[in-house]
């Protein structure tokens, strides 16, 4: 028989990090949809004030709250997790959202060459994408592990599963001529999340936890119609993402309707990563 709530997420608290930018909102209303209540967390104060606007605006019911919190600071982190249980809200869905994605655009000023990459730039990558999803999936897991219960979705990127083809970013379809390449600092902390996906989902399935990666394409969002044209020429759908797009990805990762299902990548791109 088949369970016609098996997408019902009433009751459930959601906490989304990254929540003050283009995905987490979405992520936000997404899961808001299905009864859930949502928190959003980030360190860009207007961004997350802007978010929260977008979850009330999709949805007048949400119940949202936002926390400006740095998630490279694990003392912040704790803290939120104890107020939080000292509200008597446990966290049942945790979205790894956040990361630092350089626009490819004329304000990059960086060439994005493995030569002159600044180090301090791959730190500070590496701190917000990878360790900060590893030290929320370790305060907000281990809360979900005694209680035996949870699901913790990480959002990766195709480019943890390809590399970047840079010609994009080039006039003439040639990587001879191209001055601002996508910088490595992405696609490693993108790549890395699919190995933590895989350790935390055998790690905590005993303890009733499951844990999947979401592996989205490159989304619409202001890019010079060049460049549009270049991504949209290599993928079989022939467009971008819209932001909703993802709504049911979410939706289903964090649901029963995936409940069989733990430490694999759900990859919804377009079909580009199939050419």
């Amino acid at each position: 028989m088949v369970n016609k709530n098996i997408f019902n997420l009433k009751g459930k608290k959601s906490l989304i990090t990254g929540g003050g930018g283009l995905l987490g909102p979405e992520h936000a209303i997404a899961l808001a949809n299905q009864g859930s209540e949502v928190f959003l967390i980030d360190i860009d104060k207007q961004g997350l004030d802007k978010g929260s606007e977008r979850v009330k605006k999709a949805n007048k019911s949400a119940k949202v709250e936002t926390f400006h919190i740095d998630l490279k600071d694990e003392s912040e982190l704790k803290s939120l997790k104890n107020f939080l249980i000292n509200k008597n809200v446990h966290i049942d869905i945790l979205v790894n959202n956040a990361a630092i994605n350089p626009k490819m655009d004329a304000s990059n000023n960086s060439s994005g060459k493995v030569e002159d990459y600044k180090l301090d730039n791959l730190r500070e990558e590496i701190e917000v994408g990878l360790i900060g999803t590893f030290l929320c999936s370790k305060i907000f897991g281990s809360a979900m592990a005694k209680k035996k219960s949870g699901v913790i979705i990480n959002i990766a990127s195709d480019l943890a599963i390809l590399a970047p083809d840079q010609r994009v970013y080039s006039k003439n379809n040639n990587i001879n001529t191209v001055k601002n390449f996508k910088p490595i600092g992405y696609p490693m902390v993108k790549s890395g999340m699919l190995g933590l996906n895989r350790y935390l989902a055998t790690y905590w399935a005993h303890r009733g936890i499951r844990v999947n990666c979401l592996v989205p394409g490159s989304v619409k969002n202001k890019q010079t119609k060049k460049l549009i044209k270049e991504i949209e020429s290599r993928i079989p759908l022939s467009r971008l993402a819209k932001k909703e797009d993802y709504h049911g990805s979410i939706v289903f990762l964090a649901s029963d309707a995936s409940a069989y299902m733990t430490g694999q990548i759900l990859v919804v791109d377009g079909g580009r990563s199939i050419w």
